[in-house]
């Protein structure tokens, strides 16, 4: 599976630092990250750009918020645009704050989102 481990790592950090409970699953091409039985976030290699990419699940609020932000646009894995759902470009998230931040968003709204369907 192509991804960035640098970047998967900065995440496992952070997510650390936040005292999350977390684990990893093989997901969307990449490695998706799991908090309490939800997906957080996951980062893959975009194969046609070969650009490390974020995807962060979002509460409506931050979505919208964040959807104009440079290298944010809406996640579109099926074709279509998945509310909740943004893909985060490698420029946007590369200083620590800035990956810092998204993760936070992803954290804030985890509470609230449902788990699928087992």
């Amino acid at each position: 599976m192509p991804y960035n481990e640098h970047t998967i790592q900065r995440i496992r950090e952070i997510l650390q630092q936040k005292g999350a409970n977390f684990y990893e699953k093989a997901m969307f091409g990449g490695i998706c990250f799991m908090v309490d039985d939800k997906m957080l976030c996951a980062c893959k290699i975009e194969k046609s750009t070969k650009a490390d990419r974020l995807m962060c699940r979002l509460s409506p609020e931050d979505y919208e918020k964040v959807i104009g932000e440079e290298g944010v646009t809406p996640m579109d894995f099926t074709g279509k645009k998945m509310k909740g759902y943004v893909y985060v470009g490698e420029d946007a998230f590369a200083s620590a704050r800035d990956l810092n931040r998204f993760i936070q968003l992803c954290l804030d709204y985890n509470p609230f989102a449902k788990a699928s369907k087992k």
